[in-house]
This record gives structure tokens, C-alpha cells and sequence, in this order.
């Protein structure tokens, strides 16, 4: 089972029994997910974004614009992090201090770099696309020479990554289970309802195989 090697930075301390730095499970929380955050300090003040991502094997692609605050305050940086959570239970136990969350959790290190290449960048955007909805990038415009010219894609390549998880009902002190009290999980998931046509459509269309299998994926 091929690992991460973890440093000061990447070593899970609290907690350390739900830490993973397993490769095959670092990449499927990422992959179960498309949201992440970035951190980055801007005038001084620290700030953190969410944006959209995708993996490419052990690369993240992010985009936005040329003139994108975040995007150009990393670009340089010789390493940051980006984090990806997922909730996955409320966790409501007998005391208040015991109550949590079901969570799994990303967090990777790695040398932002500016893509240049327009097929690589073509690629990541392609790699977005597709990692919201499989199949979509088949089915629309690709874009443009002028909107490849003004998006700029930045390229994470992994160098270290730990995951972190928690799953299971509450975790009581001794005594407080013979509390009368109820205590248990309520589990959290994200589902894809009917999707809504714009009501701009000009042509009288049948809803994309795209987006099909994500509403049908959830019934």
C-alpha cells in the first residue's frame, strides 16, 4: 500500500488513529468530492476560498482568472495546502462535549505552479468539467482561443497528503451511558434532485445524458 511521507506539517497529531496517509484513500476523498479551500494571505490578512478542483493522478488543477486574487498570491508560493471535507453524520451524543461530526477529510501539500501550455491547460479544464459531471465536456462548447487567454489554471502537484476520518455513533464518557438520554448518528448526504432547465433555452431539448446519470444515480 504505497503511502505519503508526512512531515511536521502533514503529521496528524490529535487524532491520530483516524489519520491516513494511504494513497488510494487520499484520492478518494478527492475524488468524492469537488470543493475545496485555499488559503492565502492577501495585505496581511489571512483568507481562505472555496473553489472547484480536479485530480489528474497526483495533481490538483484549480482555474479562475488572469486577475484572480487567490490564484496569483499562491502562484509563487514554494508550497501551500489545500483542504477537502466531507460531512458525513451529525454525531449527537449523550453530553454536549461529546457531541461531532462524521467526517472524511484532505489535506495536501504541494508546489503551486502556473500552467502554460494551452493542452495542458485545455486538459485541466476539460478535467473540471468532467469531474462535475461525467460526459459533460462531450456535450457542450469547449472553450475558446480568447477564454483560454483570459483563465488561469494552477497546477498542485501532491507532494505530501494526509487524510483524516471519522465514522461510527458516539463516543460517551462511561458513566453517561446510563444517562436516559438518547444519543445516536444522523447521516448527512448530498443528493442531485431534477434538474431545471435555464429558462433561456431557445430549443425545445431532451436533459443531457450527462446530467441524467447524476439525478438517476440518486433516486
Amino acid at each position: 500500500m504505497e503511502k505519503y511521507v508526512t512531515t511536521e506539517a502533514s503529521k496528524i497529531k490529535r487524532g491520530a488513529k483516524r489519520a491516513s496517509y494511504d494513497k488510494a484513500t487520499v484520492f478518494q476523498i478527492l475524488d468524492d468530492h469537488f470543493i475545496c479551500h485555499i488559503p492565502y494571505v492577501y495585505e496581511d490578512t489571512p483568507i481562505s476560498i472555496p473553489t472547484i478542483y480536479a485530480r489528474f493522478q497526483e495533481t490538483l488543477y484549480i482555474h479562475g482568472a488572469m486577475g484572480n486574487r487567490m490564484l496569483n498570491s499562491i502562484a509563487s508560493l514554494p508550497q501551500t495546502s489545500i483542504t477537502v471535507t466531507h460531512l458525513d453524520g451529525l454525531v449527537l451524543a449523550r453530553s454536549a462535549f461529546h457531541h461531532s461530526v462524521n467526517y472524511r477529510s484532505v489535506v495536501v501539500f504541494g508546489k503551486p505552479r502556473v500552467v502554460i501550455s494551452e493542452k495542458e491547460k485545455n486538459k485541466a479544464l476539460e478535467l473540471i468539467v468532467e469531474h462535475m459531471a461525467k460526459g459533460r465536456w462531450e456535450e457542450i462548447r469547449v472553450p475558446n482561443e480568447k477564454e483560454i487567454k483570459i483563465t488561469q489554471v494552477l497546477a498542485l502537484d501532491i507532494t505530501e497528503a494526509s487524510a483524516k476520518i471519522r465514522q461510527g455513533p458516539p463516543v460517551d464518557d462511561q458513566e453517561d451511558y446510563d444517562l436516559e438520554l438518547w444519543a445516536g448518528v444522523v447521516p448527512v448526504k448530498t443528493i442531485y434532485e431534477k434538474a431545471v432547465p435555464d429558462p433561456d433555452l431557445k430549443f425545445a431539448l431532451d436533459t443531457p445524458t450527462s446530467v441524467k446519470k447524476l439525478t438517476e444515480n440518486d433516486k
